[in-house]
């Protein structure tokens, strides 16, 4: 298997499909034609969930199986799968959600799975070549280790926001088993968070980008990165009961709020390198609805209503959000659920409706997109979406999006830890 030419960033490509052309986010989604699929009004069908479930397991043995140690490839088919090349780096983002979907749903199996991928990332925690509690951006799973305390790290970027989402699903993990060893490895990215990226000199305060793979500072300050370390050390908060870090989480959050544009009823991106001034080119979906979906404050519930009006997208059969400003032509799968999923949280009036066509929609594109298998879900519903932040965007099958829809479909807050 040919090694990777290239590493995108952390949330990959998306893909889509062709299938019943529908309505903006706005209006009723029809079918105009016979389909399998569940009319809009009803979501996501039980036989899409189960398909997708089952795409994730498929991917999680494709280098392994039972309890051994090992982590899945995140995009499948399309471009980034040709009889010369493939693409097979698992992205540390894409399998804590991997992790948490599987726990959302909690079967025995599903937790057995979860239960394994999470030892893998701690696994891979404990064998650094650093060894400061660090995760890395993704590893190859096609070698992923053997055993000896050797890692094939495919991008050695430490990104905040992938070490606050390996630190949630520990922390998921530790909510539902019990098992030390997870909120262990939880305080160790956690601790490494606080320590690399903590700014409390240029205001507005909050935590920085992390480090990059050749392991010098990212100075700027993303606002997706603090909702990620937010919600992180909030879950902290509960599960320790230590105050410092509901403390450290309200620093994060303070900074998220010094990212709001009351005016646009939106976030901006974050900060330049200075950790000063305002970045307000693109202005993306995700810190929208994960504002949200991380606070359930009401001051963002504008936020999610500017991803409906600004970021409606309708393609290639499929009708959802993209991924910023910066392109509407394509939409967004991933994001079209983390919509879907903020949506049914907020509930206001037309919201859960409006949740279930996007879900339908997301069940068109696991149906119809060329490169399927009728179980993934693809990244971008054609290829080449510009997220705005130099990566594009591919009509491949994404365990990340895949696992967004699952939550969204269950209804299931990953920012959150259940009751």
């Amino acid at each position: 298997m040919a090694r990777d030419s290239f590493l995108p960033s952390r949330r990959g490509v998306l893909a889509a499909a062709s299938g019943t052309l529908t309505a903006l986010l706005a209006g009723a989604l029809a079918p105009t034609s016979a389909s399998a699929a569940p009319a809009p009004a009803a979501g996501a069908s039980a036989r899409s969930v189960s398909q997708a479930f089952a795409f994730l397991d498929a991917k999680f043995d494709e280098y392994g199986s039972g309890d051994a140690l090992r982590v899945p490839r995140s995009y499948t088919g399309g471009f980034f799968e040709t009889p010369t090349w493939t693409f097979v780096s698992s992205f540390a983002y894409d399998d804590a959600l991997m992790i948490i979907a599987w726990l959302a749903r909690g079967r025995p199996d599903d937790i057995r799975r979860a239960t394994v991928l999470g030892d893998t990332l701690l696994y891979a925690q404990a064998h650094d070549p650093i060894g400061d509690g660090r995760t890395r951006a993704s590893y190859q799973p096609d070698s992923f280790t053997t055993l000896t305390g050797r890692l094939d790290i495919g991008s050695p970027a430490a990104y905040t926001g992938n070490q606050a989402w390996v630190g949630m699903a520990f922390a998921h993990l530790y909510a539902r088993t019990r098992q030390q060893r997870f909120l262990d490895g939880a305080l160790r990215e956690a601790d490494w968070i606080h320590e690399h990226t903590f700014d409390g000199t240029r205001a507005p305060y909050g935590y920085t980008g992390g480090r990059t793979a050749d392991d010098q500072p990212n100075t700027y300050k993303a606002t997706e990165h603090n909702i990620d370390t937010g919600a992180f050390f909030t879950m902290l908060a509960q599960l320790t009961g230590e105050q410092v870090w509901r403390s450290r989480a309200g620093v994060a959050y303070a900074f998220v709020d010094a990212m709001r544009d009351p005016a646009g009823g939106h976030l901006w991106t974050g900060t330049d390198p200075d950790g000063v001034t305002t970045n307000r080119t693109p202005i993306p979906e995700d810190v929208q609805t994960w504002s949200y979906l991380a606070t359930l404050d009401h001051r963002y519930s504008s936020c999610v209503d500017w991803v409906v009006r600004n970021l409606a997208a309708d393609d290639a059969g499929v009708s959802g959000v993209s991924f910023s400003d910066t392109d509407v032509s394509k939409v967004w799968l991933e994001g079209t659920a983390h919509t879907a999923l903020a949506l049914r949280a907020r509930g206001t009036k037309g919201d859960v409706p409006r949740a279930k066509d996007l879900l339908w929609n997301i069940e068109q594109a696991q149906i119809t997109t060329p490169v399927g298998d009728g179980r993934g879900i693809p990244a971008a519903s054609s290829d080449g979406l510009d997220s705005g932040f130099g990566d594009l965007y591919y009509a491949s099958l994404h365990t990340g999006a895949t696992a967004w829809f699952l939550l969204a479909a269950l209804g299931s807050n990953p920012f959150r830890l259940p009751h």
